[in-house]
């Protein structure tokens, strides 16, 4: 089923987990732009569009600062997401640029999905970015987003692209390897629930455990994605960013996730 959705889709979001782009010591993991350039070339090359929602601002800001990581204070937070979405987006450029790829990137807030015209704005220049061959990387502006204006986390954020995109699907790559029954760093017997019809009714049906260290979501959030779009009949693919290879293997029925289907 997962294989058969993914092969089907033509319009993709993408959405890359802070934890899947960074390393245990929480630095950039300079391998999985690489191999992740390639992934997003085989797609591009079978004929889909592809948007990416990316993570890692915060993250690419300590790799690249060394400092300030145990800073709470908001300000700090915002700074070092300035710094690091610049270092964010360059790792993204160098890798795709090897495909002849370019890049654009969008940054958002709440607001941008509740106004009308700002919506609008984003639809129109999403459109002309993959009219023209571009792929559009997309992460929440937060070196101004407070509580009052912020999505809360890039699962979200993922899940309002592709309903406003109207994507054919949304791919969350993590580092889990999808939706288990219970949490499978605790417990050996864990099952992988392949294949979900019926995504408000998962949150009690499984063990949700903790979100990742470096992430601002959880399983939680990813549910609350796949519900999101599912509404809008858009399926949704949960699946493990970290392992090499990760898109051609769930292409060829080699690796294994969750498919949500509306």
């Amino acid at each position: 089923m997962l294989q058969d959705v993914l092969k089907n889709s033509k319009k993709v979001v993408v959405k890359i987990g802070s934890n899947t782009l960074s390393r245990p010591d929480g630095t950039l993991n300079r391998d999985f732009f690489k191999d992740l350039a390639g992934q997003i070339h085989l797609l591009r090359e079978e004929g889909r569009q592809v948007i990416i929602v990316s993570s890692g601002a915060r993250i690419a800001g300590v790799s690249t600062l060394g400092k300030w990581n145990r800073k709470e204070d908001l300000h700090y937070k915002q700074a070092l997401c300035s710094i690091g979405q610049v270092e964010l987006m360059d790792s993204y450029r160098k890798e795709l640029k090897e495909y002849a790829v370019v890049i654009g990137q969008i940054l958002l807030t709440k607001e941008d999905f509740t106004d009308p015209n700002r919506t609008l704005n984003i639809r129109n220049t999403i459109f002309t970015l993959l009219d023209e061959g571009v792929i559009p990387i997309i992460n929440e502006n937060d070196t101004v987003s407070v509580d009052e204006i912020k999505i809360g986390d890039n699962d979200n954020l993922a899940a309002l692209t592709a309903n406003l995109w109207n994507a054919d699907l949304l791919l969350i790559m993590s580092d889990i390897d999808g939706v288990y029954d219970k949490d499978p760093s605790k417990s050996p017997d864990a099952k992988l629930l392949e294949v979900i019809q019926d995504s408000s009714k998962l949150i009690s049906r499984i063990e949700v455990g903790n979100k990742g260290s470096f992430g601002t979501g959880g399983i939680t959030t990813k549910i609350e994605a796949a519900i999101k779009v599912n509404e809008y009949g858009i399926p949704m693919i949960l699946a493990n960013g970290k392992k090499e290879h990760i898109v051609s293997n769930l292409l060829k029925g080699t690796a294994k996730g969750t498919v949500f289907l509306p």
